[in-house]
């Protein structure tokens, strides 16, 4: 099994660093884990309609470069089914069970995903209704990931 998140702009914030460089240490024992950070589009704060759409094409179109078609694409989104821990580990292990070796994980930019990554997708997945920073959600979704794992295994960590 290989997990991958696919994130919108560069990390710059050391602790995030540490705690993301901690959970892929963690989930090594269990996974392989790839972070792919893509290039957010520069955009002004004040945007059309039509150009914050222009911007999620453009980011869209950079994270569509770095799906292939047999992977298992999971969505972040704030509209996107909402799973406890237990639920996240049970789809995670079905997904191996049925031969899905490769989940991507996909955390859009700022203004969101475009249409054509929401198609792509084969799930959404909401953490909350609750607006995350973007840089935060890879952190939080390696620490679930990492959870679901040890569920999995029944191994200790998940109270």
């Amino acid at each position: 099994m290989q997990i991958t998140v696919i994130g919108i702009g560069k990390l710059k914030e050391k602790y995030l660093i540490q705690g993301i460089e901690e959970y892929k240490k963690r989930l090594s024992a269990y996974t392989k884990v790839q972070i792919i950070e893509l290039a957010d589009e520069k955009a002004p704060e004040n945007l059309s309609e039509a150009e914050m759409e222009q911007v999620k094409q453009k980011e869209g179109e950079r994270i569509l470069a770095n799906i292939k078609q047999d992977d298992y694409v999971v969505a972040l989104a704030i509209e996107g089914k909402m799973l406890n821990s237990e639920q996240l580990a049970k789809e995670i292990d079905q997904l191996m069970t049925y031969g899905k070796s490769h989940i991507v994980f996909v955390i859009g930019g700022s203004l969101g995903l475009s249409k054509e990554v929401y198609d792509r997708a084969n799930m959404l997945l909401s953490f909350s209704k609750m607006t995350f920073p973007h840089q935060l959600m890879r952190l939080i979704l390696l620490e679930q990931v990492y959870r679901a794992f040890k569920i999995n295994r029944g191994e200790p960590y998940h109270k």
